[in-house]
């Protein structure tokens, strides 16, 4: 059964379901929301379409537990009008989307449902791009292949260009160090202290980049197995329970979103936060505060952005070579944000929308 809502002018109710919500900004209505489900599999998926200005929508899709249809809508929908913006701050070619399965991925996963799910993604005709996220992987996106054209992402035997991971922690790294410079005046994070939270794909790429550079790394998660895996590769990174509560260089959020909010931003000790969740504001008043506190917030959708570079430089045959000097360009953009923040007295979020807007502004 597929149910598709699409943009209007006016609605009768507002500030509810997904036409002018009250908890997002002015002029962020979505394109096309999609609700799929498959009963025989037990599939139960949204697809959301934000802005497709500068190309098709392009998003990966989170296999996640949400506690009911309207938490996993809310996170789709800050989802998909995040990837509007790093697409067009990354200078890629593609629009905004991202897409949610409501279900427990170490379960509920199976090539019958990811199969179905990709059935009903070609549906959409390549409005919608689908590649990995949280809960899923480049195997997965081989699975999904079979019944769909419009998949990034997939092993490199399948045809992809492999596990998005590196490029996303490289460019996150580079954010880090920009930050680092507008903050201490080098980029270099030797001899910093790192405090990374969530320890899965990317994070787990961060921490063996942020040693080579010669950091400290302390570094938790939710999940034992994440964790034994750092403890058993990394001997000299810490495991703690949790590292927002304490004294560091850089936070890096590197798991789910909304981990600042006013009371963490209370307690945070450390003069840097730069990660790879998405969404890591709980609302935009978080980040006036950490302004107020001389934290350094690199925003997010710059910082993580170096996945979809890849998998956009994948649709367009770009070398490995390529796509790495492309990400590594993060560290100029993140430098651009922090210069702007600064001359203009405005916070990086703020400088970084000016920035995606305009470019979204000219493609219009």
């Amino acid at each position: 059964m597929t149910l598709t809502l699409e943009r209007r002018a006016t609605t009768a109710h507002r500030n509810v379901g997904v036409f002018g919500r009250a908890d997002f900004p002015a002029g962020s209505a979505h394109e096309q929301v999609t609700f799929f489900q498959d009963r025989a599999t037990g599939l139960e998926a949204i697809v959301a379409i934000h802005d497709t200005t500068l190309g098709p929508a392009l998003g990966g899709t989170r296999f996640y537990p949400y506690a009911d249809e309207a938490a996993a809508l809310k996170d789709v929908l800050r989802l998909s009008r995040g990837m509007t913006y790093k697409s067009a701050i990354a200078g890629v070619d593609l629009g905004g989307g991202k897409a949610v399965i409501i279900g427990d991925p170490a379960t509920g996963k199976s090539e019958a449902l990811l199969e179905s799910y990709a059935r009903f993604v070609q549906t959409l005709g390549g409005r919608y791009i689908t590649a990995g996220d949280v809960g899923t992987n480049s195997d997965d996106l081989d699975i999904m292949g079979r019944a769909t054209d419009y998949v990034v992402g997939r092993n490199t035997a399948a045809g992809g260009s492999g596990d998005s991971a590196p490029m996303t922690a490289l460019g996150v790294f580079q954010g880090m160090k920009a930050a680092a410079q507008a903050k201490w005046g080098s980029p270099s994070l030797a001899g910093r202290s790192v405090g990374v939270e969530g320890t899965g794909k990317v994070g787990y790429q961060l921490i063996k980049l942020l040693l080579a550079d010669g950091a400290s790394v302390i570094a938790t998660d939710v999940n034992s197995d994440a964790l034994d895996r750092v403890a058993r590769d990394f001997p000299e990174v810490t495991i703690a329970p949790s590292v927002i509560d304490r004294v560091l260089d850089v936070y890096a959020p590197c798991a789910l979103g909304a981990t600042l909010t006013g009371e963490s931003v209370s307690v945070i000790a450390a003069d840097v936060i730069c990660g790879a969740a998405n969404n890591q504001l709980a609302d935009t008043a978080v980040e006036r505060a950490i302004g107020d506190r001389g934290i350094v917030w690199v925003p997010d959708y710059v910082a993580n952005g170096g996945g979809l570079i890849q998998v956009a430089g994948e649709r367009l045959g770009t070398s490995a070579e390529e796509v790495r000097a492309q990400v590594e360009k993060i560290f100029a953009t993140v430098v651009r944000i922090l210069d702007v923040a600064q001359r203009e007295g405005v916070l990086a979020g703020a400088a970084a929308d000016v920035l995606a807007e305009a470019r979204l502004a000219a493609a219009r």
